[in-house]
C-alpha cells in the first residue's frame, strides 16, 4: 500500500513537473509574440500606408506578388506597388506588371513617408539608389520588411547592422559574416527594432498575415489565412528541415542542361484574376529551369483582383497551356498542385518543392555575394 502511494505521488509531481514547463513553454512564446506584433504595430497612421518595392530590373515573383495581394485582400492598409524607376517591372523567374507609381512620384505624393516598406530579392541588391531611397524612409519612421533574400538589400542600405534578423537558408552564412547580423534560429520570421526579415519564399504569407494581426488584431488575420488556405501563421520554423539535397541539385542540373527539352508554357489569364495563385503557380513551373512561364491574354495588359497590372503576351496557337486554381480556391491549395503533368518528365513538382532549388539559380546567385556560402546542413526555408 505504501508503495503504490509512493508511485503516485511520484507521477503526479513528474504531471506536475510537465505541466509546470509546458505552461513556462507556452509563456514564453506568448510573450515572444506580443512582442513581434508590438514591433510591427504602425509606426504613424491609424490606416497605414505600404510600399511593396520593386527594382525594374529584376524582382523575385512571389516576394513581390504575395505581400501585395495578401495585404491588399486584408482591407487593412493602403497598400502601393512602387517601382524604383519609371518603366514596367521584370519579375524574375516569370511575369512582368506595372508599379501604380515610382519611388520619385511615391515621395511627392507622400512626403512623410511609408508605414511599412516591403522588400522582396532584388536583382541588384546593392543598387545604391534603392540602398539610398530605403535608409531615408527607415530614418522617417517606417518599418522596413525584407522578404526571402530581400535581406540582402537591407543589408546594403545599412539596416541590419546589430540586428537580429533571418533569410533565405542559403544566404544564412553569407548574411551573417558580411553584415554581422544575429541569426535568429527556428523562426520564420523576426522583427528588431523597426526592421523585419523573413525565411525563403513563402513565408511572406505568415508575416503579412502577423501584419495584419498587428494592425488589425487577431481575428481579421485568422479569416484571412482561411481565405488563403493558410493553416498557421506563427514564427515556430523548424530550420533544420531546408537544405540542398542531391535529388533537387540532380533535377534541378538536367532540366537546366537538357536545353532540347525546354519549353515556354502560358498562363492564359483574364481581369480579375488572383494574384497570388498566379504568381505561386508561374513561380513553380519557372522554377524547374526547364521552363519559361508567360501570362497571357489579349490587350496587352490585364488587371488582377486586387488591383495590380500585369503586362500580357498575345495567347499562341498550339502553345501548352496551364490552368490556374479554380475560382474560389485558396490560393495555396490550388497553387500546391503539382505540375508534372505538361511532360511527365521529371522536374520540382510544386512551389513547395521548388523551394529547395531557388538559391542554385546560377543566373540569380551570380548576382548575389558569396552565392555557396553556406553549407548544406544550414535550414531555414
Amino acid at each position: 500500500m505504501r508503495r503504490r502511494l509512493a508511485d503516485r505521488r511520484e507521477s503526479l509531481l513528474w504531471l506536475a513537473c510537465v505541466l509546470t514547463l509546458a505552461l513556462a513553454g507556452s509563456a514564453r512564446a506568448d510573450a515572444e509574440r506580443d512582442a513581434q506584433l508590438a514591433e510591427l504595430r504602425p509606426p504613424k497612421r491609424a490606416r497605414p500606408l505600404v510600399a511593396v518595392l520593386a527594382n525594374n530590373g529584376g524582382t523575385e515573383t512571389t516576394d513581390f506578388v504575395v505581400p501585395l495581394g495578401v495585404l491588399r485582400a486584408s482591407g487593412i492598409a493602403d497598400v502601393l506597388a512602387v517601382a524604383m524607376r519609371p518603366g514596367p517591372i521584370e519579375l524574375m523567374p516569370a511575369l512582368r506588371v506595372r508599379a501604380d507609381l515610382d519611388a520619385a512620384a511615391f515621395d511627392r505624393t507622400h512626403p512623410q513617408g511609408a508605414d511599412y516598406v516591403i522588400v522582396p530579392a532584388l536583382h541588384d541588391w546593392d543598387d545604391p539608389v534603392v540602398s539610398a531611397w530605403l535608409a531615408a524612409q527607415a530614418r522617417a519612421g517606417a518599418v522596413v520588411i525584407g522578404i526571402c533574400e530581400g535581406a540582402w538589400v537591407l543589408g546594403a542600405a545599412g539596416l541590419l547592422d546589430g540586428r537580429r534578423a533571418t533569410t533565405h537558408w542559403f544566404s544564412v552564412t553569407g548574411l551573417r559574416d558580411r553584415y554581422g547580423v544575429t541569426w535568429a534560429e527556428n523562426r520564420r520570421y523576426v522583427a528588431d527594432r523597426g526592421v523585419a526579415t523573413t525565411t525563403g519564399v513563402t513565408a511572406s504569407i505568415p508575416l503579412s498575415l502577423t501584419l495584419v494581426e498587428a494592425v488589425a488584431g487577431r481575428a481579421r488575420a485568422e479569416e484571412l489565412a482561411r481565405e488563403f488556405g493558410a493553416p498557421s501563421f506563427g514564427a515556430e520554423h523548424d530550420s533544420a528541415r531546408f537544405a540542398l539535397g542531391r535529388g533537387s541539385v540532380w533535377t534541378l542540373a538536367s532540366n537546366w542542361l537538357a536545353f532540347w527539352s525546354h519549353e515556354s508554357l502560358e498562363v492564359p489569364i483574364a481581369a480579375g484574376v488572383d494574384e497570388v495563385a498566379l504568381a505561386l503557380t508561374s513561380d513553380a513551373w519557372a522554377r524547374t529551369y526547364r521552363s519559361s512561364v508567360h501570362a497571357v491574354a489579349a490587350g496587352g495588359e490585364v488587371t488582377s483582383r486586387r488591383g495590380l497590372t500585369f503586362l500580357v503576351d498575345p495567347p499562341t496557337e498550339g502553345a501548352v497551356a496551364i490552368a490556374l486554381p479554380a475560382d474560389g480556391a485558396p490560393a495555396l491549395d490550388g497553387a500546391s498542385r503539382k505540375s508534372s503533368g505538361a511532360t511527365g518528365e521529371p522536374r520540382p513538382t510544386s512551389w513547395r518543392s521548388s523551394w529547395n532549388t531557388r538559391r542554385a539559380d546560377p543566373l540569380r546567385s551570380a548576382r548575389l555575394p558569396s552565392p555557396w556560402a553556406a553549407p548544406a546542413t544550414h535550414g531555414s526555408a
